[in-house]
Protein backbone atom coordinates (compact mmCIF):
# COMPACT_ATOMS: atom_id res chain seq x y z
CA UNK A 1 0.00 0.00 0.00
CA UNK A 2 1.85 3.28 -0.97
CA UNK A 3 0.74 6.62 0.90
CA UNK A 4 0.68 9.64 -0.79
CA UNK A 5 -0.01 13.42 -0.08
CA UNK A 6 1.22 16.79 -1.12
CA UNK A 7 3.47 18.84 1.47
CA UNK A 8 3.27 22.73 1.22
CA UNK A 9 7.31 23.31 0.94
CA UNK A 10 8.95 27.06 0.15
CA UNK A 11 6.03 27.75 -1.79
CA UNK A 12 5.51 24.27 -3.24
CA UNK A 13 3.04 21.70 -3.20
CA UNK A 14 5.35 19.34 -3.31
CA UNK A 15 4.40 15.73 -4.22
CA UNK A 16 6.04 12.40 -2.10
CA UNK A 17 4.93 8.48 -1.71
CA UNK A 18 5.74 6.29 1.30
CA UNK A 19 6.62 2.49 0.33
CA UNK A 20 7.61 -0.58 2.69
CA UNK A 21 7.55 0.20 6.61
CA UNK A 22 11.29 -0.49 7.68
CA UNK A 23 12.60 1.46 10.60
CA UNK A 24 14.89 3.13 8.31
CA UNK A 25 13.54 5.89 6.57
CA UNK A 26 15.63 6.48 2.78
CA UNK A 27 14.82 9.41 0.65
CA UNK A 28 14.87 8.63 -3.08
CA UNK A 29 15.39 11.51 -5.64
CA UNK A 30 14.58 11.08 -8.98
CA UNK A 31 16.78 12.95 -11.71
CA UNK A 32 16.11 15.57 -14.09
CA UNK A 33 13.22 15.37 -16.45
CA UNK A 34 12.29 12.63 -14.44
CA UNK A 35 9.37 11.35 -11.68
CA UNK A 36 8.88 9.00 -8.95
CA UNK A 37 8.49 6.54 -11.78
CA UNK A 38 11.71 6.26 -12.97
CA UNK A 39 11.94 4.40 -9.55
CA UNK A 40 9.78 1.74 -10.47
CA UNK A 41 12.04 -1.15 -10.46
CA UNK A 42 14.44 -0.05 -7.81
CA UNK A 43 11.39 1.19 -5.14
CA UNK A 44 10.10 -2.75 -4.96
CA UNK A 45 13.70 -3.86 -4.32
CA UNK A 46 14.10 -1.52 -1.26
CA UNK A 47 10.82 -1.19 0.22
CA UNK A 48 10.78 -4.56 1.71
CA UNK A 49 14.13 -3.19 3.72
CA UNK A 50 13.36 0.74 4.28
CA UNK A 51 10.56 3.22 4.92
CA UNK A 52 11.11 4.80 1.45
CA UNK A 53 9.82 8.25 0.62
CA UNK A 54 10.29 9.15 -2.95
CA UNK A 55 9.58 12.70 -4.02
CA UNK A 56 9.22 14.72 -6.71
CA UNK A 57 10.78 17.92 -7.12
CA UNK A 58 10.02 21.53 -8.54
CA UNK A 59 7.46 21.84 -11.25
CA UNK A 60 8.35 17.78 -11.81
CA UNK A 61 5.67 15.12 -12.48
CA UNK A 62 2.97 16.64 -9.74
CA UNK A 63 4.74 18.88 -7.71
CA UNK A 64 3.99 22.71 -8.58
CA UNK A 65 6.04 24.81 -9.85
CA UNK A 66 7.03 28.46 -8.29
CA UNK A 67 8.11 31.70 -9.78
CA UNK A 68 12.08 30.86 -9.53
CA UNK A 69 14.48 29.10 -11.51
CA UNK A 70 15.68 25.43 -10.89
CA UNK A 71 18.53 24.83 -8.42
CA UNK A 72 20.17 22.17 -7.22
CA UNK A 73 20.87 23.95 -3.45
CA UNK A 74 16.57 24.91 -3.59
CA UNK A 75 16.30 20.84 -4.47
CA UNK A 76 18.13 20.46 -1.40
CA UNK A 77 16.43 22.83 0.67
CA UNK A 78 13.24 21.65 -0.10
CA UNK A 79 13.83 17.82 0.49
CA UNK A 80 14.47 19.21 3.67
CA UNK A 81 11.65 20.72 4.16
CA UNK A 82 9.99 17.59 3.25
CA UNK A 83 11.31 15.77 5.60
CA UNK A 84 10.77 18.19 8.42
CA UNK A 85 7.33 18.22 7.25
CA UNK A 86 6.95 14.35 7.67
CA UNK A 87 8.80 14.86 10.86
CA UNK A 88 11.66 12.79 9.84
CA UNK A 89 14.58 14.10 12.03
CA UNK A 90 17.19 12.34 9.87
CA UNK A 91 17.30 9.55 7.08
CA UNK A 92 19.22 8.10 4.21
CA UNK A 93 18.83 9.74 0.94
CA UNK A 94 19.54 7.82 -2.87
CA UNK A 95 19.70 10.19 -5.41
CA UNK A 96 19.90 9.62 -9.29
CA UNK A 97 21.77 11.50 -11.85
CA UNK A 98 20.55 15.06 -11.17
CA UNK A 99 19.09 13.87 -7.95
CA UNK A 100 22.37 12.57 -7.18
CA UNK A 101 24.03 16.20 -7.30
CA UNK A 102 20.71 17.31 -5.34
CA UNK A 103 22.04 14.87 -2.86
CA UNK A 104 24.69 15.88 -2.46
CA UNK A 105 23.57 19.43 -1.73
CA UNK A 106 21.81 17.90 0.98
CA UNK A 107 24.50 16.73 2.58
CA UNK A 108 26.65 19.88 2.43
CA UNK A 109 23.57 22.24 3.54
CA UNK A 110 21.57 19.81 5.78
CA UNK A 111 24.18 18.10 7.37
CA UNK A 112 22.35 17.27 10.56
CA UNK A 113 19.55 15.24 8.81
CA UNK A 114 22.17 12.62 6.42
CA UNK A 115 22.81 9.30 8.11
CA UNK A 116 24.09 7.90 4.80
CA UNK A 117 24.03 8.89 0.99
CA UNK A 118 24.01 6.88 -2.11
CA UNK A 119 25.05 9.15 -5.45
CA UNK A 120 24.45 7.46 -8.84
CA UNK A 121 25.52 8.75 -11.68
CA UNK A 122 25.81 12.38 -10.97
CA UNK A 123 28.54 14.85 -11.06
CA UNK A 124 29.54 18.13 -9.16
CA UNK A 125 31.53 19.83 -12.17
CA UNK A 126 30.93 20.79 -15.90
CA UNK A 127 33.97 18.36 -17.00
CA UNK A 128 32.75 15.49 -14.82
CA UNK A 129 30.10 14.51 -18.04
CA UNK A 130 31.39 13.00 -20.76
CA UNK A 131 32.62 15.42 -24.33
CA UNK A 132 30.04 17.61 -25.38
CA UNK A 133 27.17 17.16 -22.73
CA UNK A 134 26.93 20.59 -22.33
CA UNK A 135 26.85 22.09 -25.92
CA UNK A 136 23.31 20.99 -26.53
CA UNK A 137 21.22 22.67 -23.73
CA UNK A 138 21.49 26.78 -25.39
CA UNK A 139 19.47 25.43 -28.44
CA UNK A 140 17.53 22.46 -26.65
CA UNK A 141 13.68 21.84 -28.16
CA UNK A 142 11.24 19.79 -26.13
CA UNK A 143 11.62 17.24 -29.19
CA UNK A 144 14.87 16.58 -28.38
CA UNK A 145 14.06 15.25 -24.89
CA UNK A 146 14.18 11.62 -24.50
CA UNK A 147 10.81 10.33 -25.62
CA UNK A 148 10.13 8.26 -21.97
CA UNK A 149 10.94 11.13 -20.04
CA UNK A 150 7.80 12.49 -21.65
CA UNK A 151 5.65 9.75 -22.04
CA UNK A 152 6.28 9.38 -17.67
CA UNK A 153 5.70 12.85 -17.20
CA UNK A 154 2.47 12.64 -19.45
CA UNK A 155 1.67 9.66 -17.33
CA UNK A 156 1.35 11.58 -14.10
CA UNK A 157 0.28 15.10 -14.99
CA UNK A 158 -1.67 15.60 -17.83
CA UNK A 159 -0.90 19.05 -18.88
CA UNK A 160 1.39 19.25 -22.07
CA UNK A 161 1.70 22.86 -21.16
CA UNK A 162 3.59 21.80 -17.92
CA UNK A 163 6.06 19.44 -19.61
CA UNK A 164 6.98 22.68 -21.55
CA UNK A 165 7.67 24.58 -18.53
CA UNK A 166 9.65 21.82 -16.43
CA UNK A 167 11.59 20.56 -19.65
CA UNK A 168 12.57 24.62 -19.96
CA UNK A 169 13.62 25.30 -16.41
CA UNK A 170 15.99 21.70 -16.71
CA UNK A 171 17.66 23.22 -19.26
CA UNK A 172 18.12 26.46 -18.11
CA UNK A 173 19.57 25.27 -15.26
CA UNK A 174 22.27 22.74 -16.77
CA UNK A 175 23.30 25.17 -19.12
CA UNK A 176 24.28 27.59 -15.50
CA UNK A 177 25.48 24.68 -13.64
CA UNK A 178 28.37 25.56 -11.95
CA UNK A 179 31.15 23.82 -10.23
CA UNK A 180 30.69 22.68 -6.79
CA UNK A 181 33.66 23.89 -5.01
CA UNK A 182 35.86 20.44 -3.83
CA UNK A 183 36.22 21.60 -0.49
CA UNK A 184 32.58 21.39 0.33
CA UNK A 185 32.48 18.32 -1.18
CA UNK A 186 35.22 17.21 1.22
CA UNK A 187 33.39 18.57 4.34
CA UNK A 188 30.45 16.10 3.42
CA UNK A 189 31.25 13.66 6.71
CA UNK A 190 28.25 11.33 6.15
CA UNK A 191 28.96 7.60 5.03
CA UNK A 192 28.49 7.54 1.30
CA UNK A 193 28.48 5.08 -1.68
CA UNK A 194 28.90 6.51 -5.19
CA UNK A 195 27.83 4.56 -8.26
CA UNK A 196 28.49 4.83 -11.93
CA UNK A 197 28.04 3.14 -14.93
CA UNK A 198 31.23 1.83 -17.15
CA UNK A 199 29.42 3.60 -20.10
CA UNK A 200 27.71 6.54 -18.24
CA UNK A 201 27.45 9.95 -19.06
CA UNK A 202 29.49 10.94 -16.14
CA UNK A 203 32.73 9.53 -16.71
CA UNK A 204 33.86 7.22 -14.39
CA UNK A 205 37.29 9.21 -13.82
CA UNK A 206 34.76 11.98 -12.32
CA UNK A 207 33.23 9.75 -10.04
CA UNK A 208 36.32 8.28 -8.71
CA UNK A 209 37.31 11.65 -7.63
CA UNK A 210 33.72 12.41 -5.99
CA UNK A 211 34.67 9.12 -4.08
CA UNK A 212 38.03 10.20 -3.21
CA UNK A 213 37.18 13.68 -1.95
CA UNK A 214 34.56 12.59 0.58
CA UNK A 215 36.50 11.26 3.69
CA UNK A 216 35.80 7.50 3.51
CA UNK A 217 33.20 6.74 0.52
CA UNK A 218 32.91 3.55 -1.26
CA UNK A 219 32.97 3.16 -4.87
CA UNK A 220 31.79 1.08 -7.47
CA UNK A 221 31.51 0.60 -11.39
CA UNK A 222 28.55 -0.92 -12.54
CA UNK A 223 28.33 -2.35 -15.78
CA UNK A 224 25.83 -0.51 -17.95
CA UNK A 225 24.89 3.04 -19.70
CA UNK A 226 23.07 6.22 -17.46
CA UNK A 227 20.61 4.27 -15.06
CA UNK A 228 20.73 0.94 -16.94
CA UNK A 229 21.62 -0.55 -14.20
CA UNK A 230 18.17 0.47 -12.05
CA UNK A 231 16.19 -0.05 -14.87
CA UNK A 232 15.69 3.45 -15.73
CA UNK A 233 16.84 3.00 -19.10
CA UNK A 234 14.05 1.57 -21.33
CA UNK A 235 16.41 0.05 -23.62
CA UNK A 236 17.06 -2.44 -20.60
CA UNK A 237 16.25 -5.66 -21.08
CA UNK A 238 13.04 -6.42 -18.93
CA UNK A 239 14.91 -9.97 -17.21
CA UNK A 240 17.92 -8.34 -16.24
CA UNK A 241 19.46 -8.74 -13.06
CA UNK A 242 21.12 -5.88 -12.69
CA UNK A 243 18.75 -3.95 -10.86
CA UNK A 244 18.06 -6.39 -7.80
CA UNK A 245 22.11 -6.94 -7.85
CA UNK A 246 22.13 -2.74 -7.48
CA UNK A 247 19.51 -2.71 -5.14
CA UNK A 248 21.78 -5.35 -3.00
CA UNK A 249 24.74 -3.60 -3.28
CA UNK A 250 22.64 -0.34 -1.64
CA UNK A 251 20.99 -2.48 0.65
CA UNK A 252 24.19 -3.96 2.21
CA UNK A 253 25.95 -0.36 2.37
CA UNK A 254 22.81 1.10 3.55
CA UNK A 255 22.18 -1.54 6.64
CA UNK A 256 26.03 -2.23 7.48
Amino acid sequence: MIDSGYAPVNGLNMYYEIHGKGDMPLAMIHGGGSTIESFETLIPLLAPHFKIIAVELQAHGRTSDRNAPERFETDADDVAALLEYLKINKACFLGFSNGGTTTLQIAIRHPEIIEKIVVISANYRRDGMIPGFFEGFPEATLESMPESLKIAFLKVMHDPAKLQIMFEKDVERMSNFKDIPDEWISSIKAPSLIIVGDQDVVTVDHALKLSKLIPGARFAVLPGTHGSFIEDDPAIKPKSKMPEMTANMIREFLKG
